[in-house]
């Protein structure tokens, strides 16, 4: 029972002031204290608003910033990739062009061509094709009907080729222009020239004369093209003369090289 009395006291006293503000409101007396703690609390809600949106805001920028990132870097490895394609595409046109361009200088009836990637260029050429394709020692390497040198050592699946310019090499060879030939031996020398030598002085050779290689080496055809006069050297009192010769193309520039096979 001693309980139950200060509870009914407490809804007493809460009833009364219940009552009270309801008077008062409805008598407008508690529109000037309204609107005195609506004057004190609306700054503070605008903050916690403002804080609010500017939290967001950042939250979204951060989540957009992440976004956009990672699709940016989804598009350059579609763009690396299509790039990637495009550049095989394009190597794959070249050797094809290059296949058809080979068959148009030398016959394929006639000789057994195996083309080979250059990929590598130090004194001597490497390429792709070794033993394992039948490539041997002492077999010409060309392209169209230009020769671009000879392969001097065989691996399983790659080979060294000695080019014209190698200090090593020497190829019989000769010029023809309208007023008669002029034959020597093509000799390479320490850069990107050779030099065709012993040439008798009363033969005619000028710049801008193709030389040609003479096939008497037995591995090389005859009439390939070796290179073009570029300086003639002589005097006149002299027995022999000498030329330099430059070749037509510079290897680097090449996709695709063919080996004559036997």
């Amino acid at each position: 029972m001693s309980k139950v009395v200060p509870n009914a006291k407490l809804f007493l006293v809460l009833s009364f002031f219940s009552l009270l503000v309801f008077i008062l409101d409805n008598i407008s007396l508690l529109n000037l204290p309204r609107q005195l703690i609506f004057y004190i609390t609306n700054p503070v809600s605008f903050g916690i608003y403002n804080t609010n949106r500017n939290i967001g805001k950042q939250f979204y920028f951060i989540f957009q910033a992440r976004f956009a990132a990672q699709e940016n870097k989804a598009l350059k490895e579609q763009v690396g990739q299509l790039l990637s394609e495009n550049a095989n595409l394009r190597k794959k046109i070249t050797e094809a062009e290059a296949m058809l361009n080979q068959e148009k200088h030398l016959d394929p009836q006639t000789y057994n061509l195996t083309p080979a990637r250059p990929i590598g260029l130090g004194r001597y050429l490497k390429i792709d094709k070794g033993f394992a394709s039948g490539i041997k020692a002492g077999q010409a390497v060309v392209f169209e009907d230009n020769f671009i040198g000879k392969v001097i050592s065989v691996s399983p699946q790659a080979s060294n080729v000695q080019l014209l310019t190698d200090p090593d090499s020497k190829v019989a060879a000769f010029s023809q222009d309208k007023e008669g030939r002029a034959k020597g031996i093509l000799a390479g020398q320490f850069g990107t020239e050779v030099l065709l030598d012993k040439i008798l002085h009363e033969e005619k050779i000028d710049e801008g004369n193709l030389v040609y290689s003479e096939g008497t080496e037995g591995y090389l055809p005859r009439g390939l093209i070796l290179g073009k006069v570029i300086q003639v050297l002589g005097q006149e009192n002299e027995v022999f003369k000498q030329a330099k010769v430059q070749p037509i193309f510079d290897i680097r520039d090449l996709e695709l090289v063919f080996i004559i096979e036997e």
